[in-house]
């Protein structure tokens, strides 16, 4: 049985999806940016081949989200 959180833990607790987020999309901003510019699949898929990590934090933020709370 878990024990009751307050609601400040709580919100301490979704600090870390939040920083795992944030990081992704830092790593990501360049190709965000060329995509935001010029749209193209090669590039969708140069990205994704080129940060697989920070593509598997984003696709999994609300199941960490969830997992937090």
């Amino acid at each position: 049985m878990r024990p009751h959180l307050s609601s400040r833990n709580s919100r301490g607790r979704l600090l870390i999806p939040a920083l795992l987020g944030v990081l992704a999309l830092g790593d990501l901003r360049v190709e965000l940016l060329l995509l935001a510019d010029h749209f193209t699949v090669t590039s969708f898929s140069a990205a994704l081949v080129a940060h697989p990590l920070a593509v598997a934090v984003l696709a999994l933020l609300p199941s960490l989200v969830r997992h937090y709370r």
